[in-house]
């Protein structure tokens, strides 16, 4: 969990977390994710094999899910901003 909560702190990057090929997908096609966190401890090496292949081949599904994403985006260029003028 907290190479994702490190990773989420690069502009840009939507790291999410998955611990299967279900929240690997929705991380996609929900979020438009473009970097997949994965538990070495409780994911194996085959299913982690799995989860990134379906990850990279899962198109994001834009619809209903884009307001989300718009605000992630929004908070992000809020952050640049702010830190630019510290």
């Amino acid at each position: 969990m907290g190479i994702s909560i490190a990773a989420n702190k690069v502009p840009g990057v939507r790291a999410a977390l998955a611990h299967d090929l279900h929240t690997a997908r929705l991380a996609r096609e929900h979020n438009d994710a473009n970097v997949l966190a994965l538990g070495g401890r409780v994911v194996s090496g085959e299913a982690a094999i799995r989860m990134v292949q379906v990850f990279l081949t899962t198109a994001y599904l834009v619809g209903r899910h884009q307001r989300r994403v718009d605000k992630i985006s929004a908070i992000e260029k809020q952050e640049r901003a702010e830190a630019a003028k510290r």
